[in-house]
């Protein structure tokens, strides 16, 4: 039973690691892949360029992705020494603060994702009850560059959301000690190991 657990143990910070590591490549590429965005066109002799600095969401997804890519380097490394080491978050201080920045991060990706989709999709669809037209078509490598980036920028949503969770679990089983003196519990069996 104990080795069981500690496979499950393993598995687990194995996990946590490889999403932590995909949310660093994957906000790294969004972020780059948006800054790095332009394209000119000519219209009647005068060049118009589009930039990601011209729609405000896409400036917060660029900030967003690139401080989930650096939030995450810091945290693969939490982990990758917490692995090497065999132990883990057995401080309920450092278990509240990785809890309280992954929530962080995912509220703040899942933000700034669903404004670059909804400006995004205006951009393409444009808006006829207003009479606004879609931009993609005369900027379609702007587009496309941006499409990339914003589907990096979901899978990397969905892996803080499941990191969130990790780290939810992690912090509330610390606190699954006795309770009332119920029979067959332990702390040792009930704590984290990491």
């Amino acid at each position: 039973m104990a080795a069981m657990a500690g496979t499950a143990e393993r598995k687990l910070k194995l996990w946590e690691l490889v999403l932590r590591c995909l949310v660093l490549g994957l906000g790294a590429a969004a972020a780059a892949l948006v800054a790095t965005d332009s394209q000119t066109q000519t219209f009647f002799s005068m060049e118009r360029r589009a930039r990601f600095t011209d729609m405000k969401a896409l400036v917060l997804l660029v900030a967003a992705n690139g401080a989930a890519a650096g939030y995450s380097l810091l945290q693969a490394g939490r982990c990758a020494v917490a692995m090497a080491r065999g132990g883990g978050l057995s401080s309920r201080a450092l278990a509240w603060a990785v809890f309280s920045g992954d929530q962080l991060l995912a509220y703040a990706m899942l933000a700034a994702t669903a404004a670059a989709l909804q400006s995004s999709l205006l951009g393409k669809l444009g808006q006829p009850e207003l009479q606004w037209m879609g931009i993609c078509g005369l900027y379609a490598a702007f587009c496309r560059q941006v499409s990339v980036a914003l589907a990096c920028a979901v899978v990397a949503v969905l892996a803080t959301v499941l990191l969130a969770s990790f780290s939810a679990f992690n912090l509330f089983r610390l606190y699954g000690g006795v309770r009332g003196g119920c029979k067959g519990s332990s702390p040792a069996r009930n704590g984290a190991t990491w």
